[in-house]
């Protein structure tokens, strides 16, 4: 294994861990070298993933990682061991190298950490007076303590004896003797110093990944990131780019394939598959539709077909081979998903299909006014293609097609038309969701026992390979899906068992612990 060797740039990263990269970033990053990162371990609140940090830990390169829970951004880099990597400030070494002649050496040869006097006399300069962090109280036989040094972007942890400090005595004072010499670990964030950066840490809005000179060095080309989709019902998604005032509408049945490319680039795959192992449920759906009154709101059985968004795929170049002669030949449709693997989203490209309704809620506050983000000018033939569905996937650190796409963070918008300060966004749980988008629809079922009747979950395994419950199939009504059923992991570290919930225009993957794994709007 080559040794981890990097930049040290203060507030903005290391090397090519960029502070406000993604995790999906990130870890692709670094899973595409096994030899240079030969060992991951992620570590997450099991309960509730999405809102608490996430760290990952390098062992085997003495790194740890921090990202926030909704946004799944970069905050903290650490160095625990500089034994296993070589890091760099303005070319120079912050921790003395190994012995260069491969032999042990003396105790002073080993990169054990950086040395105060190095610190603060040779490389960084002086700064002002640090923070000393106290011995835990449970931990009665600990007397050593940490005396954080701090400058902007970068922050130094020296072990200090209790006995040692002293809030009269300066930093010179307090960091020569020979215990408190060497640095334990380095962290780098933004901010400038540490006692103000670990206030905000998690919510501050970090700059422009693009916008970083460690970026501008690079030859990599990367989107604009998309870092909020509302949700505005009707078929209407409104896409905001991140660090911009641009935002975006796809309009289901309307917008093309070349808007989507001219807007948001070429998608990273395009995937076709020719599925009919749900048909039965799609032709039994339609003989029920027939009978409704309401068929508005409820659309033919093709409008619910086979969706599969990549899920169970790795979206390398092989999900087009996938797509042989006589799957194409039973797909002269043309349908395809456009797969957004850096962005966090699948759009269907398919002939138009009729959209879900306008919900009751926005067509009251609209009472016939323009509706936002359409399209004035409609033209086309029938069997053009245009995007007809989108799944917003949100990366849940433990679910089963966890870091396939990065997180995408949505809105809710229409059930904020009456409760503007109670936003349903990715990270509500889906018993909130639920209940405001059964108030919200109430309107469109006969009793709530028919409501409930329809809204019963279907349970998905993704674990089954190429099975249908590799995709979300969305079955007219939902009014025919079975009730839920408990399925045992096949993984140790990730849970393949979903269940997806319906309501007009929107379809929610949840999974065990209560939070939307993908929510696709139709």
């Amino acid at each position: 294994m080559s040794l981890f060797t990097a930049a040290l740039h203060p507030g903005a990263g290391l090397g090519f861990l960029v502070l406000g990269a993604s995790l999906h970033d990130i870890l692709t990053r670094l899973k595409a070298e096994p030899q240079r990162f030969p060992k991951l371990d992620l570590s997450y609140h099991h309960i509730d993933p999405v809102t608490e940090p996430v760290m990952l830990d390098l062992p085997a390169n003495g790194l740890r990682l921090r990202f926030d829970g909704p946004e799944q951004r970069l905050r903290l880099i650490e160095v625990t061991d500089f034994t296993k990597n070589r890091i760099t400030y303005q070319e120079k070494d912050i921790a003395r190298p190994a012995n260069s002649q491969g032999g042990l050496g003396s105790p002073e040869d080993v990169a054990t950490g950086p040395a105060f006097k190095n610190v603060y006399h040779r490389l960084f300069g002086p700064t002002y007076a640090g923070e000393y962090i106290p011995p835990p109280k449970e931990e009665k036989g600990n007397t050593m303590g940490t005396y954080i040094l701090s400058y902007p972007g970068v922050a130094f942890n020296f072990p200090l004896p209790k006995s040692a400090y002293s809030p009269d005595k300066d930093v010179v004072s307090l960091l020569s003797s020979s215990a408190s010499q060497i640095a334990t670990s380095v962290g780098i964030f933004s901010g400038k110093s540490w006692a103000h950066a670990r206030e905000t840490i998690w919510s501050e809005i970090l700059p422009s990944v693009k916008s970083s000179f460690l970026f501008s060095k690079s030859k990599e080309v990367v989107p604009d990131e998309i870092s909020l989709v509302k949700i505005h019902g009707g078929g209407r998604l409104q896409l905001f780019k991140k660090w911009t005032n641009q935002s975006m509408w796809i309009n289901l049945g309307e917008t093309t394939p070349q808007d989507l490319v001219s807007e948001l680039g070429p998608p990273d795959t395009i995937y076709r598959k020719n599925d009919q192992r749900m048909y039965i449920h799609k032709t039994r759906t339609a003989s029920h539709s027939r009978s409704r009154s309401n068929g508005g709101d409820y659309r033919r059985p093709d409008d619910f077909t086979d969706t599969d968004q990549s899920s169970a795929h790795t979206g390398s170049d092989d999900s087009e081979d996938e797509a042989s002669e006589d799957d194409y030949v039973g797909n002269v449709s043309g349908e395809c998903f456009y797969n957004y693997f850096y962005l966090g989203f699948d759009i269907l490209v398919s002939p138009p299909q009729p959209v879900s309704r306008t919900p009751p809620s926005q067509a009251a506050a609209l009472r016939g006014k323009e509706v936002p983000g359409s399209n004035p000018f409609k033209s086309g033939t029938a069997d053009r293609l245009v995007a007809t569905k989108v799944v917003l996937h949100a990366n849940v650190p433990g679910s089963y097609p966890f870091n396939r796409h990065r997180r995408c963070r949505w809105e809710i918008q229409y059930l904020s038309v009456n409760q503007p300060d109670d936003i349903i966004n990715s990270e509500t749980p889906f018993d909130e969701i639920e209940e405001r988008m059964r108030e919200e629809w109430k309107g469109t079922y006969s009793s709530p026992e028919d409501a409930k009747r329809r809204q019963r979950g279907m349970v998905l395994n993704r674990g089954w390979g190429d099975s249908p419950g590799s995709s979300c199939e969305f079955l007219g009504g939902w009014e025919d899906s079975s009730g839920t059923v408990a399925t045992k992991k096949l993984d140790g570290s990730e849970d393949s068992t979903t269940t997806l919930y319906g309501f007009p225009g929107l379809v929610f993957e949840v999974l065990k612990n209560g939070f939307v794994s993908a929510v696709t709007v139709y």
